[in-house]
Order: structure tokens, then sequence, then C-alpha cells
């Protein structure tokens, strides 16, 4: 019987996948390492979340196929005081995308699938993208922005923006919460901050199934 995390997440079939995942990355001399005490920004929020469980109900219908890892917690979170940079360098947390629906995803250069996936990223932005809907990669490189600015524009990402948190601090928040084992990671979470659900590993996020799951959680 696969184990469960205190959020509910598989891990056994999911570690796997991210772990061996970053064991590729790390024949590059790079990996995933703890530093700093983490800054996962969940916290238990059942008043703010309420909403939440009814659009995780709405979506059960869509997590099948290229998006059938994605698991709801049992418990209300808020992921809001997730904190990163921009693109220029400035603090920023998601509570800035308060109103609309994010899929955040942490990627770096270094992890095969991350790259492997970001096209597919770009992809949805285009399509889906909105003042209801915006995907938020944010990149944990060590090191300056040189190596994701270069990634994004030699595969021709586009419509993404360059988030960055190079301190690796979010990953360490989100493993101690059970959400994150390997790169890359991504969490959908609602208008309110609240998570709706996370996987670990890679999607098609340009499959119709990824764009049915997003157009659930929007409620377009």
């Amino acid at each position: 019987m696969t184990t469960r995390t205190p959020l509910r997440l598989p891990s056994l079939k999911l570690i796997g996948i991210a772990v061996v995942a970053g064991i590729i990355a790390g024949a590059a001399a790079v990996y995933i390492k703890e530093t700093g005490s983490g800054n996962g920004g969940a916290d238990m929020a059942a008043g703010e979340c309420k909403a939440t469980k009814d659009i995780a109900t709405r979506i059960k219908p869509f997590l099948k196929g290229e998006v059938a890892a994605m698991v709801a917690p049992e418990q209300p979170v808020r992921m809001t005081s997730i904190a990163f940079k921009d693109a220029e360098g400035k603090p920023m947390t998601l509570d800035q995308f308060a109103g609309k629906t994010v899929l955040f995803n942490l990627w770096a250069t270094w992890c095969v699938p991350c790259r492997e996936e970001m096209p597919a990223l770009n992809a949805l932005e285009k399509e889906l993208g909105s003042d209801k809907f915006q995907v938020v990669p944010v990149n944990i490189d060590t090191g300056d922005d040189e190596k994701p600015k270069t990634f994004l524009s030699e595969t021709g990402v586009d419509a993404l923006k360059l988030y960055r948190d190079d301190t690796i601090a979010v990953f360490n928040g989100l493993k101690k919460q059970g959400l994150a084992f390997g790169l890359p990671v991504t969490l959908l979470i609602d208008d309110k901050g609240c998570l709706i659900s996370a996987m670990n590993g890679p999607a098609a996020w340009d499959s119709a199934d990824a764009k049915a799951l997003i157009k659930g959680a929007v409620g377009i």
C-alpha cells in the first residue's frame, strides 16, 4: 500500500519520479539541499479556504491522464506568504496574485524534466493566461540570472515571466510540509491563495487534460 505524507500526497511513486530527476541533475554537481529555514508559506486557514473544497470537488473529474497525479490536501492551506523575487530582483509573495488562480511551478535549468515541460507551461500561459489565471514559474538555480534567462530565450519561452529564488528556501519550505520531494513541483492555487492540489513530477501542461483542469479550477 502506498504511504502518504501529512498532506495526503502519494509519496512513493512521486518520490521515485522526482528523485530520479534529482539524481540526473546531480550528475552536473548541482542538487537540492537544506538551506536556511525554508519559506513554504503554508498556513492552515479553514475560514479563508472554505470555498477551495468546492473547487477541489469540481475538478475531480479532470484529474486524469496527464494531470492524474494532482492531489488535494486533506486540510485547507493558504500559500500566500510564499516568497521569491521578480525579474528585477524585487521581493514578492504569492499574495500579490490575489484574485487569480495560479499554477505555481518550481523549476531549475539543471532539472531535465523541468526543461522539458517549460515550453508546455509557456503554451498554457499563452492560451489561458488572463486576469483570472496565471502560470507562475519560480526558478531555483543558485547564482545569478544568466542561466535561466538564457534557457528561456533559447527555448522560445516568451509568455512566462522570470521569477527567482536562488536561496532554495521555497523548495525547502514545501519539502517540510510534504509538498515537495524533488523537481519539478507544481501547485494549483485558487484566487484566494488556497491550495487546491499539488503534483511532484512533470506533466504535459499544454495537453487537453491540463487545459480542462485549469478551466475547471478557474470556472470558465
